[in-house]
């Protein structure tokens, strides 16, 4: 060998040294991973394109606004449907009561005070007669107006009815178009990834799990609404932020029990993580390792489980696990990066996204 190729040789090797020595491998047991691996072709870890997420969530989001404005609604018309019984029952006796009156002066004849006095034995007898006469007078206007009052209540009761279940037709038609656009982004997408020959789309159906576990509810506005919240509590997960109902949901599931590791906040890529309303829960304990199997995934079946049992309790947008994606609107659909890894598959954690 040439003294320069020597010598070149030689400097490769130093460096490659170095290099090794700098940067040591990390062997799967020296601790969580804490950050998923970003996906090529317009992708990112959590699979699909930006473009669908933001069509999920749009899709998502619309369908709870109008399913909170439907739960509104028809509690409301409860209560007005209670209240109208009860005022066909308070009008039902007081046209009885009414009706009695009626027929009492009917038979008897309305007496004036004239006659009074000529059937009166004297000035203070027509007196009293004339007092009585108008009390009871006075006793029929007020339960024959009172009569009209409630059969007036009764009438603006049934038109508040009318209105709420018109209200309810709206938001029944409203969901339904945000379950079209959300399976139709879905489908779309899928037609995609068959067409770039990705193979395996995901299986449609529940991955399985179960749980028991009922989530302390999340805060909600007056009208059943969700309040508009930011990024604006420190995410104990990583150094970034979260909303206070990603913070709940994620301190819920801990409560409940799972406990292995979680990761929220990302700076980059897309959907929910850098808006602080998602978490990545790890199958295994760990962290983000290979595909789940064994243990590990009937930890990640039965979080997931946990998440869609109680998801309106904690503001649940959509949960992506093992290939398959829930959405309020639709149960269990098809979902996959594509890319065929654990972390855009989501065979190694549970995506949660809140609203």
């Amino acid at each position: 060998m040439a003294p320069a190729r020597r010598t070149a040789a030689v400097i490769a090797a130093l460096l490659g040294a170095a290099l090794s020595c700098a940067v040591p491998a990390l062997p799967a047991s020296a601790g969580p991973v804490t950050a998923l691996a970003a996906a090529p072709n317009g992708t990112d870890d959590e699979g699909g394109s930006d473009t669908l997420r933001q069509q999920l969530d749009a899709a998502s989001r619309g369908y709870l606004d109008a399913k909170a404005k439907l739960d509104n609604s028809t509690k409301r018309q409860k209560e007005l449907a209670s209240h109208l019984d009860s005022l066909d029952g308070e009008a039902r006796m007081r046209s009885q009561t009414v009706g009695n009156l009626a027929g009492a002066a009917y038979r008897t004849g309305r007496i004036g005070p004239v006659t009074a006095l000529l059937n009166s034995d004297s000035p203070d007898g027509f007196l009293d007669t004339a007092a009585r006469l108008q009390v009871v007078a006075s006793n029929e206007d007020r339960q024959l107006r009172a009569l009209l009052d409630t059969r007036d209540q009764e009438s603006r009761a049934k038109q508040a009815v009318e209105k709420e279940i018109a209200e309810q037709r709206t938001q029944l038609a409203v969901m339904g178009k945000r379950k079209q656009q959300a399976e139709q982004a879905l489908a779309v997408a899928a037609r995609g990834r068959s067409t770039a020959g990705s193979g395996d789309t995901g299986d449609t159906g529940s991955p399985g799990g179960t749980s028991t576990a009922v989530a302390k509810a999340a805060p909600r506005n007056s009208d059943g609404s969700w309040p508009a919240e930011s990024c604006s509590v420190n995410d104990p997960t990583t150094t970034g932020c979260i909303t206070p109902r990603t913070l709940h949901a994620m301190n819920e599931a801990r409560a409940a029990g799972f406990t292995h590791f979680v990761s929220c906040h990302r700076n980059g890529g897309s959907g929910e993580h850098p808006k602080g309303r998602a978490c990545d829960f790890a199958a295994a304990k760990g962290g983000f390792e290979g595909v789940a199997s064994g243990a590990d995934k009937t930890y990640g079946n039965n979080l997931a489980a946990y998440f869609i049992k109680n998801s309106d309790r904690l503001a649940v947008l959509y949960v992506i696990w093992f290939k398959r994606i829930w959405l309020p609107s639709s149960g269990w659909k098809a979902y996959s990066g594509g890319n065929g890894d654990p972390s855009s598959d989501h065979t190694n954690h549970v995506h949660l996204s809140v609203y």
